[in-house]
């Protein structure tokens, strides 16, 4: 399962975290958010105690969405310690998305 994350715990929980973090920026009336949210959350359920899987709603945490230049959604950002090391922008098939993050391990 896919944690919430907020601007408010962005830091701590993807920028500080010591293992590999994806993050889907999405929003409520996004229909491929929709599309990619059950595989962000099994991908959560699979990967569990190996990295970090987190979605952040762009329209109430703008913050975040702004600092890394998210114009489209949905996006997904893969971070490696802090750093952006891959990104997806768009719908996907859940395997593209376990293949980046599966090179970040």
């Amino acid at each position: 399962m896919a944690i919430e994350l907020t601007d408010a715990n962005f830091e701590e929980l993807v920028v500080k975290s010591d293992k590999p973090v994806i993050v889907d920026f999405w929003a409520e009336w996004c229909g491929p958010c929709r599309m990619i949210a059950p595989f962000i959350n099994e991908i959560g359920a699979e990967f569990e105690g190996k990295a970090v899987v987190g979605k952040l709603d762009v329209d109430a945490n703008n913050g975040v969405a702004v600092k890394y230049g998210i114009r489209n959604i949905p996006t997904v950002l893969f971070f490696k310690n802090g750093q952006v090391a891959d990104k997806q922008v768009g719908a996907c098939q859940k395997k593209a998305l376990v293949e980046k993050l599966e090179k970040l391990l």
